[in-house]
C-alpha cells in the first residue's frame, strides 16, 4: 500500500511509519522536518496547516492521522489531500467523560473529562469531522501508550528509580486502575483496519486487563530483574509531583478490538522490550523532576 502518517518523528507516529515500511509498504510522512526523519521512508516536509497543494498530485491507499488534535487539524489535512481511500484517526480514550460507567464502551456519549480538559474536546472535534465528512474513516482510541521509542517519562521514570535501587513511591495504596496498549499492537490493530475493512468504525483498543499502579511500577522494575520496596504516599500530596500518571483510574471495552485481533503482548515482554529501547536512547525521553520532588518533600 502507499500510506501517509502524520508526523513520522516521535514515538507513535515514528514507530507506526516504521511498522509499515518495514513489512514493504510505500512511506510517507507529513511533518516540518525539525526533527530527524525514519529511514525508509519519503518524507513530506510540510506544516499540515499549510500545505497549498503540495498533496493533491498524490494518491494514498490509507492515510494514518497520528497528529491531529482538533477538528481543524483533520478538516485542513482532509481539505488539502488528494485522492485517498481509507482514513484512521488516532484518537483517545479521553473523549469519553469521567462521568461515565466504566468499563467505557463505543456506543456511550463523549464529552468533557475534567481531567483531560481541552485535550479531550480537542480530540472530540477531531473525531467529529471524520464521522461527518470521511465516510471511509475509522477511529481509533487507544489508552496509556507504553513501549519502545516513548519519549514521554512514565515507564522510563520507573527504570530509573529501578536502576539507582530507589524506592518506589506509590499514590495512597497503589490500587489506582491504569490501562495499556503496547505500540506495536496499536500499529498492528490499524493494520488490521485497512486490510480487513470491518463495518465498525470506532474501536476502543487497548490490553483487556488493567493493571494497578502498584502491579505497574513492579512489571517496570522486573524488567530490570529487579523488586520494588514501595512506599505509600497520602493523598493530600499532589500526585503529579511524584508520580508520572494522574489520580485517575479508567478502564476501555476492547471487546470489538480482540474479535479482530485475539492477542496482544504481554505487559511482562512489552516492558522488557521498552527498557532495552531506553537503555540506548535516554537522551530522547523528556524528563520530569519527578525524583527532584521525591528527594526534596517525600524522604
Amino acid at each position: 500500500m502507499d500510506i501517509l502518517v502524520t508526523g513520522g518523528t516521535v514515538f507513535v507516529s515514528r514507530q507506526m511509519a516504521r511498522y509499515f515500511a518495514d513489512r514493504g509498504h510505500r512511506v510517507w510522512v507529513l511533518n516540518r522536518g525539525t526533527r530527524p526523519q525514519e529511514p525508509g521512508v519519503t518524507a513530506i516536509v510540510a506544516d499540515r496547516h499549510d500545505l497549498g497543494g503540495r498533496l493533491k498530485g498524490l494518491r494514498f491507499d490509507a492515510v494514518v492521522d497520528v497528529t491531529a488534535y482538533t477538528r481543524q487539524d483533520v478538516e485542513e489535512l482532509h481539505r488539502a489531500l488528494g485522492g485517498f481511500d481509507r482514513y484512521v484517526l488516532v484518537s483517545s480514550s479521553a473523549v469519553y467523560p469521567e462521568t461515565l460507567p466504566q468499563p467505557f464502551r463505543e456506543s456511550q456519549p463523549c464529552g468533557p473529562n475534567v481531567f483531560w480538559g481541552g485535550y479531550g474536546t480537542g480530540k472530540i472535534g477531531a473525531e467529529r469531522y471524520v464521522r461527518e465528512h470521511i465516510p471511509q474513516g475509522y477511529i481509533v482510541r487507544p489508552p496509556y501508550l507504553y513501549g519502545p521509542g516513548n519519549d514521554v517519562y512514565r515507564e522510563a521514570f520507573v527504570f530509573d528509580c529501578a536502576e539507582a535501587g530507589r524506592p518506589f513511591y506509590l499514590p495512597k495504596d497503589g490500587a489506582m486502575p491504569l490501562q495499556f496498549f503496547y505500540i506495536e499492537d496499536l500499529c498492528r490493530f490499524v493494520e488490521i483496519l485497512l486490510e480487513r475493512r470491518p463495518e465498525q468504525r470506532v474501536f476502543n483498543v487497548g490490553d483487556p486487563e488493567t493493571v494497578t499502579v502498584r502491579r505497574w511500577a513492579a512489571l517496570c522494575y522486573q524488567a530490570l530483574g529487579r523488586a520494588p520496596e514501595f512506599r505509600s504516599v497520602p493523598g493530600d500530596v499532589p500526585q503529579r509531583s511524584y508520580f508520572p500518571f494522574a489520580d485517575y483510574g479508567y478502564a476501555l471495552d476492547v471487546s470489538a478490538q480482540r474479535a479482530l485481533m485475539p492477542e496482544v503482548k504481554p505487559m511482562e515482554r512489552g516492558l522488557t522490550e521498552a527498557y532495552r529501547w531506553y537503555r540506548a536512547h535516554r537522551e530522547l525521553v523528556r524528563r520530569k523532576p519527578l525524583m527532584e520532588f521525591i528527594d526534596k518533600y517525600l524522604t
